[in-house]
């Protein structure tokens, strides 16, 4: 009886070890090789199928290619970017089509679990109460008149420049036509999740790029796997938004920087060192470039302040 038992964990554990290979495998190439297409026979039965067989594929997130991608973006996320950079366009879905239907998926689901997010964010919300407030305080620190009317007037024109690419989310400041018309339009954006992701693709592109040009990856190639990366991103944030059941998380920068290391991995052959290195290379460059940005506008701000008070 012992011998019989050590025998069948030996079995299972040979079984384990092949299927683990075999997985391996998979992931490196994206199919078994050993496999071959079995060809359907066409019996009553399959003949049923066939009423509603390829009624889908029109579908962005309902065909194989929607289904394939999906399972590889969670399986072999690094090797896929590998694949489709290599010109194995027809498998997956496109990147950035791919970015569109992952994020509309999480504004929806984010939109229905956490409905007062957006209102609890706004930094304008109380602006018209503390504006006094405000003026009081700059007056005690001995501020001029100038330099406050300055300081209110930046402020202003952040607050005018926000509501209006939000017009959708206050319509008590729409006022005019075109005003309703603006916030139409954001209002079915902001439904397909695009305001969420296009300003964190643009950024997180061209820091991946300045963070792999070491290893001579093009633009194009970086505008893939940054696609990818923030699919694979929304996916986890979605998952957590469900499993908190709405509630804020903040496990953001570290699942990007893992999902980050993983991709790199997978994708470049790197060691899990250099893997990391280069992920955090790339997270340092986004704040930075993020930095700038902000720079920019909020010099741009004060700048149009001063020349209109």
């Amino acid at each position: 009886m012992p011998a019989t038992t050590s025998l069948s964990k030996q079995n299972l554990k040979k079984s384990l070890l092949v299927r683990l290979r075999a997985f391996r495998i998979w992931q490196v190439l994206g199919y078994f090789p050993w496999k071959k297409e079995k060809e359907e026979k066409k019996t009553g039965k399959k003949q049923g199928h066939d009423f509603y067989k390829g009624a889908f594929d029109d579908i962005p997130f309902m065909n194989n290619d929607a289904k394939r991608t999906f399972t590889h973006l969670l399986l072999r996320p690094g090797h896929m970017i590998r694949d489709y950079v290599s010109g194995q366009h027809e498998r997956y879905l496109a990147p950035f089509a791919s970015l569109i239907i992952f994020y509309a998926f999480f504004a929806l689901i984010s939109a229905v679990l956490q409905p007062l997010q957006q209102d609890k964010k706004d930094p304008f919300r109380r602006f018209d109460d503390t504006i006094e407030t405000t003026q009081a305080e700059m007056t005690e620190e001995g501020l001029s008149d100038s330099a406050q009317n300055l300081v209110l007037k930046t402020y202003q024109l952040l607050r005018t420049g926000y509501i209006y690419l939000h017009l959708d989310q206050y319509p008590d400041e729409v006022d005019t036509r075109h005003e309703a018309s603006i916030a139409a339009f954001e209002g079915k954006l902001r439904s397909q999740g695009i305001p969420l992701f296009l300003g964190k693709f643009f950024v997180l592109w061209f820091a991946m790029w300045v963070a792999l040009r070491r290893y001579k990856q093009r633009l194009p190639a970086c505008a893939v796997a940054s696609a990818y990366t923030l699919c694979q991103f929304s996916f986890f944030m979605l998952f957590a938004v469900l499993t908190s059941f709405g509630k804020q998380s903040t496990i953001s920068a570290t699942l990007m920087l893992i999902l980050l290391t993983v991709d790199y991995r997978q994708w470049l052959g790197l060691k899990w060192r250099k893997s990391f290195g280069r992920a955090l290379a790339t997270g340092i460059w986004y704040g930075v470039l993020y930095g700038v940005i902000i720079l920019i506008i909020s010099i741009s701000l004060v700048v149009v302040a001063y020349l209109t008070t």
